[in-house]
This record gives structure tokens, C-alpha cells and sequence, in this order.
């Protein structure tokens, strides 16, 4: 019997789930983010502003959907330079759209860049106290449960910038995804490709999905080398252009995070998973032990699909679809026990 991971029916949406404006420190407006987007084939943005959760309502339209969000940063407190401290960064995107409320939210600290001038717009439950962010496993990890349990679906974003590694990382629970690309920190250098970082989690214990993001400021314009617009990117599985049909698609994991290659089905049949896709030269299985396989294409040719069996023992299993450019789309890790 054949099981989706990706569902059967729906339609696909390009998605970019980590996006700056002028509402903290990009350099575009939310009018001129739609229209770039929209232009490269994005159906969706999530606007994720340093610190400020702001509705983009007046940007919808059949062809486009804002997804409310913010970012979050928590800096390690320590004596020097900005960029000698280590920082987690996770962004917080609203499941429903009426829910506009900050979690965590201090009235004096935080902001910065453009952010300030929106202080008045943000809404917060005024009864509680200021709230100090903590750089510390369990800091970071009260933030995460806030956020989850107020109705945020929460990332962990681009560990290499944030100078962070295995013993920070493992620390952080409960969040719902981890970027296994940032485009926009890629572009400028860093290492921030994360599927080690992704299986370290996974193996760890977290049940967690992955994303491709840009992180896009567009201090350059599009068509630079170095524009840090479109090079990462979600591609989410859902029956409708719904807000509510969207995050529920993330919610259930009906995406695939990419930098260039489509997925275009994936399902389980008679004890193996199958994967179909553009143009490939490699398509690769990962587990959560050390069996793994691979099929590669002869010189001249591509691949558009494989198969892979799967077993009890595998733990999880996870796909990667890597083009001729080199440019690899990656599946959502599956759990043995919830799939088979």
C-alpha cells in the first residue's frame, strides 16, 4: 500500500520562511519584498523582522501570502566585540493569522535598526514582566516551549554565523524545524549548508523538520553576485493559498527545503521509499545509523528518481536530491516508527 510523505494532492508553494525589511534592518520595503519575490516565483514570504511581530495583510492576494513572523536573538553576556559572542537566533511564525501577540517580549531592550519606530504596534500581554533573555540551554529552550505552546512554529536558524557548534545546539529543545540552508549567510561566506548539524539533532532526539532560507536584508540589488535573494528556499505542499492550509502543511511537514532541485513526489511503498525529481546527479538516503546508499548518474546523463528500502533499524531516513550545479534540495527526516 502506498504512503505519501508528500501528499498526493495539493499544490506546491515557493516559500522563503526567514525575510528582513525596513521594519528592522532591510534594506527593502514589504511592498518591494512581494513584488521581487513574486516575480521569482514565490507564492509565500514569512516577514520575520528583528523583534517585531507586524501584520502584512494588505500584501495578500490570490497569488501571494504573507506569513507573520519575527526573529528572535539571544546573545551570549559577555565582555567585547559583537562578533567574538556567540548568539542563537530563532524565528517564530505565526499559525494563525489573527495571532499577532510577541511572546517573550521586554519594553525597553531588544530593539534595533528600524524596529523602534514600530514599538507602538507591537502587541504583548501587558501583565507580565519584562522578559530577560538567558544565553543558556535553558534559556533558549524556554523561549522555544513559549513560543510553541503560544502557537508559533519555531526554527533554529543558521548555527555556523552564530558561531555555534555541537555543545550549544544540543542543548536547545523542542522547536519545530532547524535551517539546513541559509542562502543569505552562505553568499557571504559563512558554512551555513547544515545537514550534519540537522543529523546531530536528529540523533539526539529531536523530531524536528528541516528549512532552506535566504535571511535576505537586499543591501545589493537583484542581479548582483551577491544579492542574497532566492537561493534558498521551502517548498510547501498544501490543498490551498490559505493561511491556515499553510502553516498546517508546516505543522505536518508537507515541504522540502531546497537551493535548486524539485521534489516532486515522495512516498513509501512495499518496505522502500520512493523518490521522484528534476534532473538530478546524485539522489542519496541518509539514516539515523550508518547505513546509507546513493545512486549517481553516468557522465552525460541525470536521474528523476529512486528507490531506497527501509527498515525498523534505520531510526529515520532522510533524502538528498543534489543537481548538476551541485545545488542539493533535502527531504524532512521520517521516523520508523511513525511511518512504517
Amino acid at each position: 500500500m502506498r504512503k505519501y510523505l508528500l501528499p498526493e494532492s495539493g499544490h506546491f508553494y515557493k516559500a522563503n520562511l526567514h525575510c528582513h525589511t525596513t521594519c528592522s534592518d532591510g534594506k527593502c520595503t514589504p511592498e518591494q519584498i512581494k513584488q521581487i519575490y513574486r516575480d521569482h516565483g514565490y507564492s509565500i514570504v514569512a516577514f520575520t523582522d528583528h523583534d517585531v511581530l507586524l501584520a502584512h495583510d494588505e500584501l495578500r492576494d490570490e497569488t501571494f501570502l504573507p506569513l507573520h513572523g519575527y526573529e528572535m536573538e539571544i546573545n551570549e553576556q559577555k565582555d567585547g566585540e559583537y562578533r567574538f559572542k556567540k548568539t542563537c537566533h530563532i524565528c517564530l511564525i505565526a499559525l494563525e493569522p489573527d495571532n499577532l501577540t510577541q511572546v517573550c517580549y521586554h519594553r525597553t531592550k531588544y530593539l534595533f535598526g528600524n524596529a523602534p519606530s514600530f514599538r507602538d504596534q507591537i502587541r504583548f500581554d501587558e501583565s507580565l514582566p519584562d522578559y530577560e533573555r538567558v544565553y543558556s540551554s535553558e534559556g533558549i529552550t524556554e523561549i522555544i516551549r513559549t513560543a510553541r505552546k503560544a502557537g508559533f512554529f519555531v526554527t533554529y536558524n543558521h548555527p555556523e554565523w552564530s558561531q555555534e557548534s555541537y555543545p550549544e545546539y544540543m542543548g536547545y529543545h523542542g522547536m519545530n524545524a532547524m535551517e539546513i540552508c541559509n542562502y543569505g549567510c552562505l553568499i557571504e561566506g559563512y558554512d551555513d549548508y547544515n545537514p550534519r548539524v540537522y543529523d546531530d539533532m536528529l540523533r539526539g532526539g529531536e523530531r524536528i523538520y528541516c528549512t532552506a532560507t535566504d535571511d535576505n536584508h537586499n543591501g545589493r540589488p537583484v542581479g548582483h553576485p551577491k544579492c542574497d535573494s532566492f537561493g534558498g528556499f521551502t517548498v510547501i505542499k498544501a490543498e490551498s493559498l490559505d493561511y491556515r492550509a499553510v502553516t498546517a502543511a508546516l505543522e505536518a511537514g508537507h515541504f522540502y527545503a531546497s537551493q535548486g532541485p524539485e521534489i516532486r513526489e515522495l512516498y513509501l511503498e512495499d518496505g522502500a521509499v520512493r523518490i521522484v525529481c528534476s534532473p538530478a546527479r546524485k539522489i542519496s538516503l541518509r539514516t539515523a545509523n550508518r547505513r546509507c546508499g546513493s545512486f549517481v548518474a553516468e557522465e552525460g546523463k541525470s536521474l528523476t528518481e529512486a528507490t531506497f528500502p527501509i527498515t525498523p533499524a534505520d531510526g529515520y531516513f532522510r533524502l538528498t536530491v543534489e543537481d548538476h550545479r551541485g545545488k542539493p534540495a533535502n527531504t524532512n527526516a521520517y521516523f520508523t516508527d511513525e511511518v512504517l
